[in-house]
Formats: C-alpha cells, sequence, structure tokens
C-alpha cells in the first residue's frame, strides 16, 4: 500500500508540521507502508500536474503551518489542481489524514478548511492532528505527544487499510448537486495531459502569443467595430493628413518613425530641406521613434491635441533626439476639421 504525504508549507527548520511528517513516516514505515513525500515550496511550477500523483495512491496526508492565516497558497494551489485536473473518480476511495501545525491562532480553521475541500472533491477526510505550537523544542522533546501522533497514524492505518466507511456528509450532495466544475468534461488521461501543459511556461507562454497573433490578424481583416470604415478602406490612412499639415522649415533634415499599435505597418515621416516624404515602411534609423494607438494619433491629426501634450500624459512614448521631437508641433500644425 502506499501513502502520499502534500507539504505545503515553507520548510523551515522550526517547522513543528516537519517533525510531525517525519514521525507519521516511521510509523508507517513499521507497519510497511510505501510513503512517498512532495514538498510543494520545491517545485511550484510542478503543482499543476501533482494530481495524477494521486493515481497509485491508497491514502493522502495534507500537512499545512499555519503561520499566519488559513492553509497557505501552496496547498490551495494543489487543492485548485486536483478540482480542475484530478480524477473525479479516484476520489471517491481515496481517505486523507489532515495534519495541520500552527504557530498562530487558527490551527482549528485551517482543518477544517482542508477537510471541507477534500469532501467537496469527493473523498474521504479522517480524522487527523491538529495542535498549535507555542515552543517548538517543547513540543518535539514531549514524549506525551509523540505517542498521540503515533496513535492517530495508527488509526488513520486502519481505518483505510480496512476501507472503513464513513458516515454520509451534506457536501457531498452539494457537490452532487451544486459544485459542478464549469469546464469540458474530460476523461482522466486528457485531464492529466492538460495538467502538464498547464504547467509548462514555455508553452502557455507561446499560446497567448499566438492567440494575440491571430487576434491582430482578424482584425486587420474585419476590422474593428469601432473604428471607421473608411480607415481601411484607405491604403495609407494619415498620410493626407500629414502633408496637409506639414509647414516646412528652411534647411532642416529630420526624420520620424510612427508605430500604430493597432497596424503592422510603419508610418514614416521623412523630412528634407522643406520638403516631405511621408510613407508606410521601413527605415533603417530615424531622429525620433514614436509608439502610440490609433486613437491618440487620431487625436492629433485632428487638431484635438498637439503632440506635445499627449507625450508628457503619457498617451505615447517616443525614443531618440527630444529636441528633434519638440520640433514636431512645429513642423505639423493640425487643426479641427
Amino acid at each position: 500500500m502506499k501513502v502520499n504525504i502534500y507539504y505545503g508549507g515553507r520548510g523551515l527548520i522550526d517547522d513543528p508540521a516537519i517533525f510531525v511528517m517525519n514521525k507519521i513516516m516511521g510509523v508507517l514505515d513499521e507497519l510497511n507502508i510505501k510513503v512517498k513525500r512532495y514538498n510543494l515550496y520545491e517545485d511550484k511550477r510542478g503543482i499543476a500536474v501533482l494530481p495524477k500523483t494521486l493515481k497509485d495512491a491508497d491514502a493522502v496526508i495534507l500537512a499545512a503551518s499555519v503561520e499566519w492565516m488559513g492553509i497557505g497558497g501552496l496547498l490551495w494551489q494543489f487543492l485548485d489542481a486536483c478540482w480542475l485536473y484530478g480524477d473525479k473518480e479516484k476520489f471517491k476511495s481515496l481517505y486523507m489524514m489532515p495534519v495541520v501545525l500552527a504557530t498562530t491562532y487558527g490551527e482549528k480553521d485551517a482543518q477544517f478548511t482542508m477537510v471541507k475541500a477534500w469532501e467537496m472533491l469527493g473523498g474521504i477526510p479522517c480524522d487527523g492532528i491538529c495542535a498549535y505550537v507555542s515552543d517548538t523544542v517543547t513540543f518535539e522533546t514531549s514524549t506525551e505527544y509523540a505517542y498521540l501522533i503515533e496513535k492517530k497514524t495508527e488509526s488513520f492505518y486502519r481505518t483505510f487499510s480496512k476501507k472503513l466507511s464513513s458516515l454520509p456528509s451534506s457536501s457531498l450532495v452539494v457537490r452532487e448537486n451544486v459544485l459542478k466544475p464549469k469546464t469540458i468534461r474530460l476523461t482522466p488521461q486528457e485531464s492529466e495531459q492538460l495538467s502538464m501543459y498547464v504547467s509548462n511556461d514555455s508553452y502557455v507562454r507561446k499560446q497567448k502569443e499566438d492567440l494575440q497573433e491571430l487576434t491582430q490578424m482578424f482584425k486587420q481583416m474585419m476590422g474593428d467595430s469601432d473604428d471607421s470604415p473608411d480607415m481601411f478602406e484607405a491604403e495609407e490612412p494619415y498620410v493626407e493628413e500629414f502633408k496637409k499639415a506639414f509647414s516646412p522649415i528652411p534647411d532642416v533634415s529630420v526624420s520620424f518613425s510612427w508605430e500604430i499599435k493597432e497596424f503592422q505597418r510603419l508610418l514614416v515621416l521623412e523630412i528634407e530641406n522643406g520638403s516631405l516624404n511621408c510613407y508606410y515602411g521601413k527605415r533603417d534609423s530615424v531622429d525620433v521613434a514614436i509608439k502610440s494607438s490609433k486613437k491618440v494619433l487620431e487625436n492629433i491629426v485632428y487638431g484635438e491635441s498637439p503632440l506635445q501634450t499627449a507625450f508628457m500624459s503619457g498617451e505615447l512614448t517616443a525614443k531618440g533626439n527630444f529636441r528633434v521631437l519638440h520640433t514636431f508641433d512645429t513642423l505639423f500644425r493640425f487643426s479641427k476639421n
């Protein structure tokens, strides 16, 4: 038989939960029970795949250290993963012993939380170990406490080894009639595979990038409902507005690039001795590189606000020669239509 221990503490040397877990493991070892301990703090990214380790377990021990309030984020993350990716049929025959050691107030509440969560998962909670520890040395050297831990462990062993039944709980009724996970119905194998993908940061990041790329592509193909239809009909939007607003300054040669977040094209403004060349394309280097949303650009070209105001308010960003940037509102005098 096999028992899995999931420890949700931080692994501190003076954590009394570690002492209790070691005592429990010693008792189970004497009873020829194979014990596997998982320290959740060692691999936080891998918590999502831990529900698959329950497949070959006959019983589970959840160990929590209460340092402030509740069972801690790591155990919650593990229980969330069990709810999302665990084999619900397996939980029906899985016994759980809660172990809660607190150095502050709240050990009873934490134990109740663990029992309640396990019932909601469909598992079978058993009598556990719950204690407040004010002095770690006194607790660990007490023969009476050690005896109680051993007896609690032996009682847990008898419960799961003999597959003893438990009295019915209203939590089971609530789970069956009310708490239904709003997820696609998957087989245990599919849930396990999904949990592996969720724990893979590079895979998740790549999926997000692909979704953003697809979203951008469809926006360009179909258009955004908030945008004017003329915007997408024009091959070179805003070019005419810049040409009309251009106010040349003799002997001035500068260049700007304007990246519009909604487009994948770059608007380039080249000013050479009083003449303007405005086009969409690429340029190796510019004096000032500007980046903004389409809405901010429209506010400028339609005379709602000058570029300097948008820059100072943080609505657009700019890199390069800021002396050249200050000449923009002089070179382009936009007016309201």
